[in-house]
């Protein structure tokens, strides 16, 4: 499977960043990213106060190109890097070797897995 991860450092963004970044997500994002032709699936991932992340699976190896060169010319400018103050650190390309579905399932989105504080 055709992979790629975006990256961004969040050890210099401002507090209440990865706060913000969840509301995108849920907000705009998430519908985003649900109508992209040739994208399987995509993860947000985070560890607070050190890094965000888009991960990808794509239907081929052209979809996932295709997607990276249209990215790498606004990622500088694109809302994430709006919302964490910076461009992204890390956009690699990847073979996603498997993925698996256990019997929980999916939750499309964590907002109310987090207290006010977070």
């Amino acid at each position: 499977m055709y992979g790629l991860t975006v990256r961004w450092s969040l050890a210099d963004a401002p507090k209440g960043t990865l706060k913000a970044l969840r509301a995108y997500v849920e907000e705009e994002s998430f519908a985003k990213f649900a109508g992209l032709e040739g994208l399987r699936i995509k993860t947000w991932r985070a560890r607070k106060g050190e890094w965000f992340e888009g991960s990808y699976v794509f239907v081929s190896d052209k979809a996932r190109a295709a997607f990276q060169e249209s990215f790498e010319k606004i990622a500088a400018g694109s809302a994430g890097s709006k919302l964490i103050g910076s461009a992204p650190i890390s956009i690699e390309a990847c073979e996603i070797v498997g993925v698996v579905r256990g019997p929980a399932g999916f939750r499309s989105s964590s907002h109310f897995e987090h207290g006010a504080e977070d």
